[in-house]
């Protein structure tokens, strides 16, 4: 017997959190309560992407993971954070799409649950980690994911790309929140430093202990310990971590009594750990101790999408008092730059343009030489006598549109002559986006 829209409104009454009931052509059948409070009313009958993403199409055709499409394929329930368009503006949001079964067997209904992240942001003032790339929005579902759980993580990635703001996600985002976050730099401590920092010291345990000390370890009971650049750790004080990770316990320095360890760990590196491993520069049973959970987080230039939000939260956080924005030629200038430093690059250029720029625009001018060495080379399609070949054409008239529309890939596609779905392959291809 058919249900009526009352109906099942009342059957998603019971969930926590809003949802709706979809057709197998995406159509919204029927809405909870909760959706009600954190949408508003939906025009029933409309396709779910064109409520939350304002697409004209299914997500998997304009370049992004459909939950619903993974659902139908496997029979499974199955989980992803999307960007939503909300009544608040854009939120990053968890959505969970579970199968409805008929009589026969055969998926006849899709239940569409959704919780918004608080662990990342598109608001500039947000404190934590920002962003709305592809890129960025991958990495946020990996930390959505691990975050509850105790597993360890270890956070890989170029120097600058964000690694302690993702471990404070992973902490925030985990029921040891209230407890204390303990970043330990492993790269700053000697051989001789490393384990009385990370253990402790009892009193008189050598010279200059004229006290006890408690060491990070210990600091971090009930919380979350970061070991940053845990590739850095001397080779000789890498078995006396394995075994603190393997028994849970460690002695002070100097003292007899066994400590007991109670911490959740992550771990960060922008080292090659495989490669030092089989260099023999790093212990094969530790890497595979830390490496439970492993994320990538993105290098700069694979997120280009999100450079307007991260330089408006900089420009606000370095200079609130001023209202100052970067010109378009100035942003086009950073899009086509590859950021070696990454975000904390970023911030520096930033921070020199607002000394250099009197104004209420950051012009090409205020930023390093580096920035803007495409300016005036125009769109290059000959080396010398020669000319360039066609998919080398495209490409570089490609990486210069990306560089002015790229934050609005409807409407460069649209300015392009293709279709959006085209548009993200070929974007792929020429290593635009991951």
């Amino acid at each position: 017997m058919q249900k009526s829209t009352r109906e099942w409104s009342s059957l998603l009454d019971i969930l926590q959190e809003p949802a709706a009931l979809l057709s197998q052509q995406y159509e919204l059948l029927a809405v909870n309560r909760h959706y009600l409070r954190d949408y508003g009313e939906p025009g029933l009958g409309q396709h779910c992407y064109e409520v939350s993403h304002h697409y004209t199409v299914p997500c998997d055709q304009a370049g992004e993971d459909c939950p619903v499409r993974v659902c139908r394929e496997t029979g499974q329930p199955s989980r992803m954070l999307h960007l939503h368009h909300t009544p608040r503006g854009e939120e990053h949001v968890e959505v969970e799409v579970y199968p409805i079964l008929g009589e026969d067997g055969a998926i006849r209904y899709f239940v569409e649950r959704m919780r918004n992240s608080r662990l990342g942001s598109v608001e500039p003032q947000a404190e934590g980690m920002l962003g709305r790339s592809a890129a960025f929005n991958r990495v946020l579902e990996m930390i959505q994911r691990v975050a509850p759980s105790m597993s360890t993580v270890l956070l890989l990635g170029e120097s600058g790309t964000g690694k302690e703001v993702a471990a404070v996600a992973i902490h925030e985002g985990s029921g040891r929140a209230q407890g204390p976050f303990v970043p330990v730099e492993c790269s700053g401590l000697t051989e001789t430093l490393f384990e009385s920092e990370l253990f402790g010291h009892e009193k008189g345990a050598f010279t200059g202990a004229v006290n006890r000390k408690i060491g990070l370890v210990e600091s971090a009971r009930g919380g979350t310990l970061f070991l940053d650049e845990i590739g850095d750790v001397p080779l000789s004080m890498q078995v006396k971590l394995l075994r603190l990770l393997e028994t849970g316990t460690y002695r002070r320095v100097g003292g007899v009594e066994a400590q007991q360890a109670e911490f959740r760990l992550i771990c960060a590196t922008h080292r090659q750990l495989r490669s030092m491993v089989e260099a023999g520069q790093f212990r094969q049973d530790l890497y595979y101790r830390i490496n439970a959970f492993p994320i990538e987080l993105p290098a700069l230039r694979e997120r280009v999408d999100d450079l307007p939000l991260l330089c408006h939260a900089l420009l606000t956080r370095l200079a609130p008092e001023r209202m100052i924005s970067l010109s378009d030629e100035a942003m086009a200038c950073l899009r086509a730059y590859t950021f070696p430093g990454n975000i904390r690059e970023l911030r520096n250029i930033l921070e020199r343009a607002l000394l250099l720029a009197d104004g209420e625009r950051i012009l090409p001018e205020h930023l390093p030489a580096e920035c803007c060495e495409y300016r005036g080379q125009g769109l290059a399609l000959t080396r010398g006598d020669e000319i360039v070949s066609l998919a080398e054409a495209e490409a570089r008239y490609l990486r210069m549109a990306y560089a002015r529309y790229g934050s609005d890939k409807q409407a460069l596609a649209q300015r392009l002559g293709i279709s959006e779905r085209t548009l993200y392959r070929k974007l792929h291809q020429a290593g635009l986006m991951s």
